[in-house]
């Protein structure tokens, strides 16, 4: 499903008009990211919890060449999914 699909499937079951249902999307997605950006985790209770795990700076290979190289310190999005939807999908 991409963001078109989820955005004809919440206009669909909420009876609302596309373009609202798109707005509607966006506004849950902006407000996820900005939480994230702040540095904030977001639950969505049943469903999962967005945070940010920050990765340490490391000595990494380049694959052609093998020399070492620095790869820097970076922060990533996870999501760990929640018990209900982790039924679900049982």
């Amino acid at each position: 499903m991409n963001k078109s699909e989820l955005i004809d499937a919440v206009a669909d079951a909420t009876g609302i008009t596309k373009s609202d249902a798109g707005r509607s999307v966006e506004a849950v997605l902006g407000a996820i990211t900005s939480a994230l950006q702040g540095g904030d985790q977001v639950t969505l209770v049943g469903f999962g919890t967005f945070s940010v795990r920050e990765r340490a700076a490391r000595t990494g290979r380049d694959p052609r060449s093998g020399q070492a190289i620095e790869i820097k310190a970076s922060k990533n999005p996870v999501f760990k999914a929640g018990k209900a939807l982790k039924d679900a999908l049982k």
